[in-house]
């Protein structure tokens, strides 16, 4: 079972950093830079956080419950 507050926490913030690559894909804008200021120490702060959240996601993989019975 687990820390499910951490997962969801890491889940929302990798899903708030996969909006913001959409946004600057789709429209080239930055809504982290918009917000913070373009690479200001906040925002810096918010990309690190975002990529220490996707890292944590991949431990998803190996604790992923598969069922094998048909």
């Amino acid at each position: 079972m687990g820390n499910k507050a951490l997962d969801y926490t890491a889940l929302t913030i990798a899903i708030i950093g996969a909006v913001n690559w959409g946004l600057v894909g789709f429209f080239n804008f930055n809504l982290v830079s918009f917000l913070f200021g373009s690479m200001s120490w906040i925002s810096r702060i918010v990309y690190a956080l975002v990529g220490i959240c996707g890292l944590y996601l991949l431990t998803f993989y190996g604790r992923s419950e598969v069922s094998t019975e048909r």
